[in-house]
């Protein structure tokens, strides 16, 4: 575990995110998903002494990168929401 340093809070808007992972190429494919949802990408990346990949994101949490996605709403269970035959 790595310790959390919180004297260096992100601005007021703003979130840092990490991500570990065993490979840069993992962490870059969640890193696209967040920039998706989010504006802002400073990024950067560390090795990880244990081997892999950490990645740090700075995102503007005020701010969306791009339209909400359609299935986001069509996701949302409707209020005559029944159990399936085949649900316990």
């Amino acid at each position: 575990m790595h310790p959390i340093d919180t004297a260096l809070l992100p601005s007021t808007g703003h979130a840092e995110i990490r991500i570990v992972a065993a490979t840069p190429e993992a962490a870059r494919a969640v890193a696209e998903v967040i920039r998706r949802s989010f504006a802002g990408a400073e990024q950067r990346s560390y090795p990880v002494p244990e081997g892999g990949t950490r990645l740090h994101l700075t995102v503007d949490t005020g701010s969306a990168a791009e339209p909400a996605l359609p299935w986001i709403a069509t996701s949302r269970p409707s209020a005559c929401t029944a159990t399936h035959v085949d649900e316990v």
